[in-house]
């Protein structure tokens, strides 16, 4: 698999940022496979929020422990709220993370709805949004073949991609985007429209 990224996650300028306290960023990407943690790890070892059964995963969990990843109990009625307030928390301290606002893996970089909840540590933290799209390309048409979907396990997708010729991850990475008065489903819409390219609507705001 080779790689094709049009520039770095984290990099926000102070004017982008507005020109307030440093914060880190919080990226988010859309999910189509397993490998897109390794193509956003090949871009900047960025920390992530994954799910607690990637840390057991062979290749991909050594490199997101080793990059500070943050690992999710979905089984835990509490889990989500504290991992909003402890991303937060790393925002806050200059710390940037990337999170999977989609929650699942979907066949296509077009599909999907993004979930609200960490959008709110954005907006608890003043700081920016950086979305990031995702794309896979076989010999430079759009391709299914790394999609982790359903109820297929990582053997049989780790057999599939390998045997792959010509396979492609390309890494988009967009401007970011400020709270700025959103609230997080203002905001999680915003995100969505840009990473998974449809057209979106800002709401009328007050004169």
């Amino acid at each position: 698999m080779t790689l094709d990224h049009d520039g770095p996650l984290l990099t926000v300028a102070p004017e982008e940022a507005g020109g307030g306290a440093v914060t880190g960023t919080l990226v988010v990407a859309n999910h189509i496979s397993w490998l897109d943690i390794l193509a956003l790890l090949a871009v900047e070892p960025v920390p992530m929020l994954a799910k607690r059964e990637v840390a057991g995963w062979p290749v991909m969990g050594p490199l997101a422990r080793r990059a500070g990843t943050r690992f999710l109990d979905r089984g835990s009625p509490r889990a989500l709220p504290l991992a909003v307030a402890d991303l937060a928390a790393a925002l806050r301290g200059g710390r940037s993370v990337v999170v999977y606002p989609q929650a699942t893996t979907w066949c296509s970089a077009t599909d999907g709805d993004f979930r609200r909840a960490t959008f709110q540590a954005a907006i608890d933290a003043g700081a920016p949004v950086r979305p990031v799209t995702v794309r896979y390309l076989q010999h430079g048409r759009p391709s299914t073949v790394a999609s982790f979907v359903g109820e297929e396990d990582l053997a049989s997708s780790l057999r599939r991609v390998l045997a792959a010729g010509g396979l492609t991850a390309r890494v988009t990475v967009h401007p970011p985007l400020l709270p700025d008065g959103r609230d997080r489903r203002e905001l999680a819409a915003a995100a969505q429209a840009v990473v998974l390219g449809r057209r979106h609507r800002e709401p009328a705001r007050p004169a």
